[in-house]
């Protein structure tokens, strides 16, 4: 859009300067009318019909000039809007690379976050694989410590019963 933007502008400024030397030749023209007019009325031989033929040629360069102004001014003002609207388009541009740069930290942080989430899950993982272990290893202790009793009240008994023998 900018390069759009330049080229018409760069296009309006010749279109601009076309009008300008042609608004210039229009003003040299009506000038060398009104010498002309000027060298007419000084000789003694001017009729009036050529007098109303230089009055008409100078009211043509008039309106010409007045239409090529308007024109200039149309010109200029499109040009404007045309500055305006690139500047605009140049302060999005700035926005949106600012908002591209917090996007781009933002992008990191959440990365960072996820890597930390990854971690603590890794982390629970090998937690509850320790505790299941753990859990495993008290009910095997606990069968071993039962066992252990049973073949201590064995003891007792056997030795109680021996006791008694003796």
């Amino acid at each position: 859009d900018r390069d759009t933007d330049k080229k018409r502008i760069e296009e309006l400024l010749e279109e601009n300067m076309v009008l300008e030397i042609a608004q210039k030749q229009s003003m040299n023209e009506s000038a060398h009318l009104g010498w002309e007019l000027e060298q007419l009325s000084k000789s003694t031989d001017l009729a009036d019909s050529e007098k109303s033929f230089v009055f008409e040629l100078n009211e043509c360069a008039s309106s010409r000039i007045l239409k090529l102004e308007k024109d200039n001014q149309s010109l200029q003002n499109t040009i404007q809007e045309l500055r305006d609207a690139s500047l605009t388009s140049r302060e999005s541009s700035l926005k949106f690379v600012e908002l591209e740069k917090e996007n781009q930290q933002l992008s990191k942080k959440i990365e960072k976050l996820q890597n930390q989430i990854e971690k603590e899950k890794q982390s629970n993982q090998d937690l509850e694989t320790l505790s299941e272990e753990l859990i495993k290893e008290k009910e095997q202790l606990q069968v071993v410590m039962e066992n252990l009793k049973a073949d201590k009240d064995r003891q007792i008994k056997d030795l109680k019963q021996e006791n008694d023998h003796l």
